[in-house]
């Protein structure tokens, strides 16, 4: 039987049908490629000051319910948001760069990771979880104590499943009107864009990153996306 945390993770960020607690499969993707759970993370440091006004600004600006709030267990503070209907990765990440450009433009890019990646490869690490060193924890946290985590994003002692699910048991989800509405997303990719992208086969990430770039059939956020990566490296 799944725990009252297992209970409220699976409702506010689990794709699809609950699987066996025992798998340990967090489910943050469905088998469409498709999720609920949005992670916009600030690191190096973890500044709440900086990804406060995103917390606040979603509230105050857009009118959405409040995103969890967590220590990543390394060098970021998260805002966890949930979708009440789930959409495709790329459309989730185009979501996720829209408010970076609304709330974070003075950032600079690489402190700031939005997750899923937009092909679903990459997904947020579930929360809370104990480090891969077996000393700290990720954790979510309250919002008046996000502020002392600035230089220590992690939690030093396990923490308390039910003080866990009590912090998620506060939150909802977003509707799909809500969040189209306050910031509409590009339509997705194209299938012929995909195809064009996909079809050659790339062992180099940055030639990779250079067709998503100048390919014009393929939504402008990615393109942009593409562009930020490539830039330092150029």
């Amino acid at each position: 039987m799944a725990t009252r945390l297992q209970s409220e993770w699976n409702r506010l960020y689990r794709c699809g049908p609950a699987a066996d607690p025992a798998s340990g499969d967090p489910g943050l993707i469905d088998a469409e490629g498709r999720v609920r759970a949005l992670v916009l993370s600030l690191a190096r440091p973890a500044d709440w000051s900086v990804l406060g006004r995103v917390w606040q600004g979603v509230q105050t600006d857009l009118g959405w319910p409040a995103p969890g709030i967590a220590v990543s267990g390394t060098d970021a503070c998260q805002l966890w948001f949930s979708l009440a209907e789930p959409v495709s990765a790329a459309e989730a990440h185009a979501l996720l760069a829209q408010l970076r450009t609304r709330y974070l433009t003075d950032i600079p890019p690489h402190r700031v990771a939005l997750l899923p990646s937009a092909d679903g490869v990459e997904l947020a690490p579930p929360v809370p979880a104990l480090q891969a060193d077996g000393e700290v924890w990720s954790a979510y946290v309250a919002p008046d104590l996000a502020p002392v985590f600035a230089d220590t994003p992690w939690l030093d002692v396990r923490p308390s499943p039910e003080g866990q699910a009590e912090l998620l048991a506060r939150l909802s989800s977003i509707r799909a009107a809500e969040y189209r509405a306050a910031l509409p997303v590009a339509p997705a990719v194209p299938a012929s864009a995909t195809a064009s992208v996909s079809a050659t086969s790339f062992t180099d990430p940055r030639q990779f990153l250079l067709q998503v770039m100048n390919d014009g059939r393929v939504e402008m956020a990615l393109r942009i996306e593409a562009a930020k990566v490539l830039l330092p490296r150029s």
